[in-house]
C-alpha cells in the first residue's frame, strides 16, 4: 500500500534557493541580526548578507568569469560568512559543492575533481590539504580563496572578490528551478565511491516548506536556532536555510563544545537545537551541562542516526524539554520524517511530512502494510534529481514508480519507526562511512590479505564504531602491535571519523558469497556473541 502523509499538501514556492532565503515574507528590517558567531560575539544583519553575497556574486562573475552552472567548492568549517559564500555563488548562477574539511587530501581530491569545481574557498588551517589537491590535479593557485580577511601562503582572502557592485541575483526559470542543480552534498555510495547529490532548488525549498508547515514552535523572527551542525553536511545546511527564509537568527558555532554549547544557549536564550545522539547522551551524563539555565529551549530536534527509547525519557525527566526525533538522507534534502513536539512517541521518528509518499516493500519488491518490516521507499518534491553525472546509481536508486529507496528498513503503526538498515553505511555520530573505501585503504597495508568492515552499535557512545575484520597476509603474526599498526594507518590516511575506534578482529578468512560479496551479516551475528565487551569500547 501507498502511504501518504495525514497532513495536507502545501503549495511549494517556485523559487530560487537565493531568492527564497531573502524574500523575508515575515518583513523584518535590514538592521536585524540574521546570525552570530558563537564564539566572537560577531553579528550579521540582514542588509549585510544581502549586500556582501551580492557583492561575492558580482565578483566571481566579474573578475572570475563565473557562469551559470559552474561549481565552485567550499572546504571550511563553520564560520559567520559561510552563509555569504554559499548564497553568493548561488546569486551567481553557480553550484556550491561542500566539502568536509577534515577530509584527506585524496578524499577531497575525489569529490573536487567529480564536481569539475572551477574556484575553492577553503579556511587558512587546511590550505595544505587545499595544496596538495591543487598540485595533484594541476589547478591554478590564483583559483583557491580564504575565509579569515587574511592573505596566506600567497592566496587571498574572498573578501577581495567582493564587487563594487552588487549583483542582481541569477533567476531561474520554472523549468531550471525544477531541474537545476542548487548545490551538490557528497553522500557516502556502498561502493566506497562518494556520489554528489544534486538538490535542486525545488528540492530544497520544497524541504524547508514541508518543515515549516507543522514544526512547532510555528517558526518566526522572534526564534532563536543553534548552528551547531556542519554546513558542508545536508542537515546543518538545512537548518541553516530554515532559519534565514524565517527571519530567525542562528548562532554559529566551528563544532561542538560541551560548554561552548551550554554556555551558547544560556547567553543567546537559544530556542531550537538540532543534534545527533551522541549529543543528547553527553547532555544526559555529564553533570556539568545540569548547571547551565536551559529554560529558553522549546525543544531539541535528534536527526542522523536512531535515539534510544530509554536516553530519550531520560533527557527529557533532566530538562523537561521534549527531545524528538526525525529522518532523512542527503537524498531527499533532507527530511522525510518528523515527530510533533507536543505529542513525541519515544523511538519514532515521527510523521511523514506534507507532500509525501511512501511504501514500505520486501526483499522481493511487494508492497506491505501496517506492522510489517520492510524497505523505506519515498517520493515526493524534496527527493533529489540525481546523482551528478552517474546515470547508473540514479537509476538504481529510483524503481519505476519514482520511489527512491532509502536502503533503510521501516515499520508504520501510528507513526514510523526505523528498525534496521539495508545499506551496508556506517553512521558515526552523524557522519557517513562507506564500508567499502575503508576496505580498499586496508588492503594497502603490507600485512593485509583481505578486510572486511562493518559497523558496531556502542550504547555508551550511540553510535557505531567501525570494526575491522582482516585476514593477514602468510608469515605475518597476528599481534597486538599489529592491531594497533592497522588502526594508525587509517588514522593517519582516512578522515578522523573514519578512525577504526571499535578495533581490529584477526579472522581466518573474511566470509563471503560465491559472487563474491563480503557477506557482513555473518559478521554482524558473530559481533552479537561478544556485544557486551564491544560496547565499553570508548574513544579508541
Amino acid at each position: 500500500m501507498i502511504f501518504r502523509s495525514a497532513f495536507p499538501d502545501i503549495e511549494i514556492p517556485s523559487l530560487g534557493v537565493y531568492q527564497y532565503a531573502t524574500r523575508n515574507i515575515n518583513g523584518i528590517d535590514d538592521s536585524k541580526p540574521l546570525i552570530i558567531d558563537g564564539v566572537t560575539g560577531a553579528e550579521m544583519t540582514f542588509g549585510e548578507f544581502k549586500r556582501d553575497s551580492k557583492r561575492l556574486a558580482a565578483g566571481l562573475q566579474d573578475k572570475l568569469g563565473l557562469k551559470k552552472g559552474d561549481v565552485v567548492a567550499i572546504f571550511s568549517p563553520n564560520q559567520i560568512d559561510y552563509a555569504v559564500v554559499f548564497f553568493g555563488i548561488i546569486a551567481a548562477g553557480a553550484i556550491p559543492t561542500l566539502a568536509n574539511p577534515l577530509q584527506t587530501p585524496n578524499e577531497f581530491q575525489a569529490q573536487f575533481c567529480d564536481s569539475t569545481a572551477s574556484i575553492i574557498i577553503t579556511h587558512p588551517l587546511f590550505l595544505a590539504t587545499v595544496f596538495e589537491v591543487a598540485k595533484n590535479c594541476q589547478f591554478p593557485l590564483s583559483k583557491i580563496f580564504l575565509f579569515g580577511g587574511e592573505e596566506k601562503d600567497g592566496i587571498k582572502p574572498y573578501t577581495e572578490l567582493l564587487g563594487d557592485r552588487e549583483a542582481e541575483p541569477v533567476v531561474f526559470t520554472k523549468k531550471e528551478i525544477k531541474e537545476q542543480p542548487a548545490f551538490l552534498c557528497y553522500s557516502s555510495g556502498t561502493t566506497g565511491r562518494q556520489k554528489g547529490v544534486m538538490t535542486t532548488h525545488y528540492n530544497a525549498v520544497a524541504n524547508c516548506e514541508q518543515y515549516k508547515a507543522f514544526e512547532e514552535p510555528k517558526l518566526n523572527p522572534n526564534l532563536v536556532f543553534m548552528g551547531l551542525l556542519p554546513l558542508f553536511h545536508i542537515y546543518g545546511l538545512f537548518i541553516l536555510s530554515v532559519s534565514l527564509s524565517s527571519g530567525a537568527t542562528i548562532v554559529i558555532l566551528p563544532k561542538f563544545d560541551l560548554t561552548l554549547f551550554c554556555t551558547t544557549i544560556q547567553k543567546y536564550k537559544v530556542n531550537l537545537a538540532h543534534v545527533v545522539p551522541p549529543i543528547v547522551l553527553l547532555l544526559t551524563k555529564d553533570p556539568t551541562a545540569r548547571t547551565f539555565d536551559f529554560s529558553s529551549m522549546q525543544v531539541f530536534t535528534c536527526a542522523a542516526a536512531p535515539l534510544g527509547e530509554s536516553l530519550t525519557k531520560e533527557f527529557y525527566d533532566l530538562y523537561k524539554v521534549p527531545v524528538k526525533q526525525g529522518y532523512g538522507l542527503t537524498e531527499t534534502s533532507p527530511l522525510t520524517h518528523i515527530d510533533i513536539t507536543s505529542n513525541p512517541t519515544f523511538g519514532s521518528v515521527g510523521n511523514l511530512i506534507p507532500n509525501l509518499e511512501a511504501k514500505i516493500i520486501s526483499e522481493d519488491g511487494k508492497e506491505l502494510g501496517y506492522h510489517e518490516h520492510g524497505e523505506l521507499c519515498v517520493r515526493g518534491p524534496n527527493v533529489m534529481k540525481g546523482y551528478w553525472k552517474n546515470k547508473e546509481a540514479t537509476d538504481a536508486c529510483f524503481d519505476s514508480e519514482g520511489f527512491f529507496h532509502t536502503g533503510d528498513v521501516a515499520t508504520v503503526a501510528r507513526k514510523y519507526f526505523i528498525v534496521d538498515r539495508l545499506k551496508e553505511l556506517i553512521k558515526y555520530k552523524g557522519f557517513q562511512i562507506a564500508p567499502a573505501e575503508l576496505e580498499a585503504l586496508l588492503l594497502t597495508h603490507q600485512c593485509v590479505a583481505d578486510a572486511a568492515v562493518i559497523g558496531v552499535f556502542v550504547e555508551s557512545e550511540v553510535t557505531e564504531y567501525p570494526v575491522a575484520y582482516i585476514h593477514v597476509k602468510p608469515g605475518i603474526e597476528q599481534t597486538d602491535e599489529l592491531k594497533k599498526d592497522i588502526q594508525k594507518f587509517v588514522a593517519e590516511n582516512a578522515a578522523p571519523c573514519k578512525k577504526l575506534r571499535g578495533g581490529v578482529v584477526f579472522v581466518d578468512k573474511v566470509p563471503k558469497s560465491a559472487s563474491g560479496k563480503i557477506l557482513r551479516r555473518q559478521l554482524r551475528d558473530r559481533v552479537k556473541d561478544d556485544l557486551a565487551k564491544l560496547n565499553q569500547l570508548v574513544g579508541i
